[in-house]
C-alpha cells in the first residue's frame, strides 16, 4: 500500500475509489496526567502525551489503510491528519485521504 499526501503517484495512472479514513480517541491515565501538568509551570516537552499522540497517529493510520485494502485500493493519496481536544488528558486523531487503484 503505498500512502502519500500528494495528489499523484509518480509513474502510476490511477482510479478514484473512494474516500477513506481512520480515527482513534486515545487518553493517558490519570498519574500521568498529573505529571504532565506539573512539567507545564516548568515547560518542557511533554513526552507522555507526544507517546501518546504518536501512537494514536499509527492507529488511526492502520485503519485508514484496512478500510482502502477492504476496498482493494493500491494507494491512499491526498492524505490528511486532523486532531482535536476531546477533554482534558484525551485527545482525537483523524487521517482521510483517497483510496486509489492502479490501472
Amino acid at each position: 500500500m503505498i500512502l502519500v499526501t500528494t495528489d499523484f503517484i509518480t509513474g502510476k495512472n490511477l482510479e478514484t475509489l473512494s474516500i477513506v479514513k481512520g480515527s482513534t480517541i486515545q487518553s493517558k491515565h490519570l498519574g500521568k496526567d498529573i505529571a504532565q501538568g506539573f512539567k507545564t509551570m516548568f515547560g518542557g516537552e511533554l513526552k507522555a502525551y507526544n507517546e501518546m499522540m504518536n501512537e494514536a497517529r499509527a492507529i488511526a493510520t492502520k485503519r485508514m489503510v484496512e478500510e482502502a485494502e477492504a476496498l482493494g485500493a493500491d494507494g491512499v493519496i491526498n492524505i490528511r491528519y486532523a486532531s482535536s481536544a476531546v477533554m482534558q488528558g484525551a485527545a482525537e486523531v483523524i487521517v482521510y485521504g483517497t483510496a486509489v487503484k492502479f490501472v
